[in-house]
C-alpha cells in the first residue's frame, strides 16, 4: 500500500491545529486505499504551535514532526520537511486551512492516472484585499514574461498546495540553493503536471503570517531567482538613454554652430542629471541584489538546523 505524505509548515498557528486535525483524520479514515503521513514542521512558533502537535503525536502516530531550531522562514520550512518526506508522494499544504484538505483526493486520482504533480489553481480568494489580488496578478504576469527566457512557465493563482510524486520530490531535495523561490521550482523540474480548480477560502482562526513587506521580499526574490531579465534590461534601458544623449548632443553642437544658440538652461540640464542619476542608481541596485545572492551562496551554510525531530508511523494510535 502506497504511503501519501502532507507537509504542513506551520509558524504560530495554535488556533487553528485542532480543526485541521479533526479534518486530516476524517480525510485520511474515508480513503482507504492509501496510508498517510502528516508531517508537520514548526518553524520557530512563539506560541503553544509545538505543544499541540507533540501532544496529537502521543495520540496519532500518524504524525511526525520537525521542530526547526529557530524561524527560518516558509520557503526553508518547506525544504525541510521535503528533506524528511517518507511517502510515495506528498501533499503540500498551509495549516490555515484556506486550502481545503478535502481536495486532496482528486489529486490522489489524477496522480493514479499518471501525473507527477498536480497542483491547485485558485478561482476566487476569499478574504484578501482588492490591491493584494492586484498585485498578485501584477507579479504573475511578470514572472510569466521574465521567465521565458528560462523555458519555464510559472502558472498564475497557484501557491504551494499540490501533490508531487517522489521523483518531483527527490528532484526539490537536489535544489539547495539559499535564497528559494519554491514555487518557481515547480515549474523548473518539469514533469507531468495536472491542473485543477478550487475556491479559496478565509483563515478558520489566527491571523495571516505574510504581510506586505514578506509578500514583496518573496516576489523579489523569485524575479531575481529565475531571471536575468532585470539585469538586460538594466543593459537595455542604458544603451537607449546613451544613444538619445549622444543625438541630443549632436543637435546641441550644430545649433550652437550653424545659428549661435546657447546651452538650454539649468533646469532642462538638472532635469537629464538627476533622471540618468536615478537610473544609474536602480541599475546599480539590481546588479547588488544578483551580488548579494552569490555571496550568501558561497558561504554554504546549511538551509536549516533542526532541534528535534519526531517520526511517526503509519497507523492511528488507539485510545
Amino acid at each position: 500500500m502506497k504511503t501519501i505524505t502532507l507537509l504542513i509548515p506551520a509558524y504560530n498557528e495554535e488556533e487553528v491545529l485542532n480543526s485541521l486535525f479533526d479534518r486530516l483524520d476524517g480525510l485520511a479514515t474515508s480513503i482507504k486505499n492509501y496510508k498517510f503521513e502528516f508531517l508537520f514542521v514548526n518553524d520557530g512558533s512563539r506560541d503553544n504551535t509545538l505543544e499541540i502537535i507533540k501532544s496529537q503525536a502521543k495520540k496519532d502516530s500518524r504524525v511526525s514532526y520537525i521542530n526547526l531550531s529557530r524561524n527560518f522562514g516558509k520557503e526553508i520550512a518547506m525544504i525541510a520537511g521535503i528533506d524528511h518526506v517518507r511517502g510515495d508522494a506528498m501533499v503540500i499544504i498551509d495549516a490555515d486551512l484556506q486550502d481545503p484538505p478535502e481536495l486532496i483526493p482528486e489529486m490522489i486520482k489524477h496522480w493514479a492516472e499518471g501525473y507527477d504533480d498536480v497542483y491547485a489553481k485558485r478561482n476566487i480568494r476569499e478574504g484578501e484585499t482588492w490591491f493584494k489580488l492586484l498585485t498578485a496578478k501584477t507579479f504573475y504576469w511578470m514572472m510569466q514574461k521574465l521567465t521565458r527566457s528560462q523555458l519555464i512557465s510559472i502558472p498564475g493563482n497557484t501557491g504551494d498546495f499540490r501533490l508531487l510524486d517522489r521523483r518531483c520530490i527527490d528532484a526539490l531535495k537536489q535544489m539547495r540553493e539559499s535564497e528559494r523561490y519554491t514555487k518557481g521550482m515547480y515549474s523548473w523540474i518539469g514533469f507531468k503536471k495536472k491542473e485543477i480548480f478550487y475556491d479559496r477560502d478565509q483563515r478558520v482562526a489566527g491571523v495571516p503570517k505574510q504581510n506586505y513587506r514578506k509578500l514583496f521580499d518573496l516576489a523579489f526574490n523569485g524575479i531575481t531567482s529565475f531571471s536575468v531579465s532585470p539585469l538586460r534590461m538594466a543593459s537595455i534601458a542604458g544603451m537607449f538613454i546613451s544613444f538619445i544623449a549622444f543625438v541630443f548632443i549632436i543637435v546641441i553642437v550644430v545649433k550652437t554652430i550653424l545659428y549661435g544658440d546657447s546651452v538650454a538652461g539649468w533646469p532642462s540640464t538638472m532635469a537629464v542629471i538627476l533622471f540618468l542619476g536615478g537610473l544609474q542608481l536602480l541599475s546599480i541596485g539590481i546588479i547588488g541584489e544578483y551580488v548579494g545572492k552569490i555571496f550568501i551562496e558561497v558561504k554554504n551554510r546549511p538551509l536549516y538546523l533542526i532541534e528535534e525531530y519526531h517520526a511517526g508511523t503509519d497507523k492511528k494510535a488507539r485510545d
